[in-house]
């Protein structure tokens, strides 16, 4: 008998749980304040994230209408925006509430976009995406 109850409990337990997306106020807009779009810059280069309509939070705090940044460098946002954001060189996460960074990037052209997500890293419904700007970093 003592076998069958943890394969009775395990059976109970579902083996994934779906997460519910976090809404996001019509009126919510993440954008990117600088550098500008087209601009051309040295490295490092200075990134400042703007939101509007909400608030920040860190990663892993639950507060109505918060959440925090990620910034895809070089990249598209993920097809799936209901599952948590990979942390990538692609795709970084700014889990503790920050507004800015220092990029070290090469020489080239770079594509830039916001995509605010919530305590989970998992992207809002309907998702914040800012605009993808392009900058080129000089050599």
């Amino acid at each position: 008998m003592r076998k069958l109850v943890p394969a009775l409990l395990l059976a109970l337990v579902p083996l994934a749980v779906a997460q519910e997306r976090t809404p996001s106020p019509a009126a919510a807009e993440a954008y990117i304040i600088a550098p500008a779009n087209g601009a051309r810059v040295h490295s490092p280069v200075h990134v400042q994230f703007g939101l509007k309509g909400m608030g920040i939070a860190p990663a892993g705090v639950k507060f109505d209408n918060t959440g925090h940044h990620h910034l895809l460098i070089d990249t598209d946002p993920p097809a799936d925006l209901g599952a948590p954001l990979p942390a990538t060189e692609h795709i970084v996460h700014f889990g503790k509430g920050q507004t800015e960074t220092t990029l070290n990037l090469a020489p080239g052209k770079h594509t830039l976009q916001l995509l605010f997500a919530d305590l989970n890293h998992v992207p809002h419904n309907p998702p914040l995406l800012s605009d993808k700007i392009t900058i080129t970093v000089l050599p």
